[in-house]
């Protein structure tokens, strides 16, 4: 018998009492929605693709040549909200994790509603709406792995709002300076 009254050699002292008795209870949630970080986290990850639904829905893309203002707003926003993704973290390896998964998402969310949104089908090349989606995606995603190391750098910063203005403007910054390139410009 351990100081914990359970004893190591007996199998069912190992398996928890909720269980023995039939009744297996769920692990409590880790997160909680009714939490203003969490909402800060899924609204960092979500402003990106929503940026482009509304810019696709209003005004759809009718080239592909040259980036637009769109491009512009979707890049920076899919770059600022990783940054806001990965304000909400604590310590500096959540909070550059949180960061660039938050850019993940958001650039694969950002093309899939490019896709959705492309409305016909294109031989040989991409549709418009899918061209756009996809470079302010990558210059975007550039952005956020720009920020993730600021973010880990100001983790330990106790206020919440210079540890996501300084990897946001760093962020939205590099991705803004990559669009044209992107395109050949």
């Amino acid at each position: 018998m351990t100081a914990g009254g359970a004893d190591p050699a007996d199998p069912d002292d190992l398996v928890p009492v909720s269980v023995r008795l039939g009744q297996v209870v769920p692990p409590e949630d880790p997160e909680d929605w009714t939490r203003p970080l969490t909402w800060a986290s899924a609204a960092g990850m979500l402003v990106a693709p929503a940026v482009a639904l509304a810019w696709f829905a209003i005004a759809s893309p009718g080239e592909a040549s040259r980036p637009l203002a769109g491009t512009w707003l979707v890049a920076a926003a899919l770059a600022a909200g990783a940054a806001l993704a990965g304000a909400t973290q604590q310590g500096a390896l959540r909070a550059a994790a949180g960061t660039v998964a938050a850019g993940l998402f958001a650039a694969l969310a950002t093309v899939i509603v490019g896709l959705v949104m492309a409305g016909e089908r294109q031989v040989g090349s991409f549709s418009p709406s899918l061209s756009h989606a996809l470079l302010a995606a990558l210059a975007g995603l550039a952005g956020a792995m720009a920020a993730a190391p600021l973010a880990a750098r100001l983790a330990g910063v106790a206020a919440r709002l210079p540890r996501f203005l300084a990897p946001a403007a760093v962020g939205a910054g590099v991705s803004l300076l990559l669009v044209p390139l992107l395109f050949g410009l």
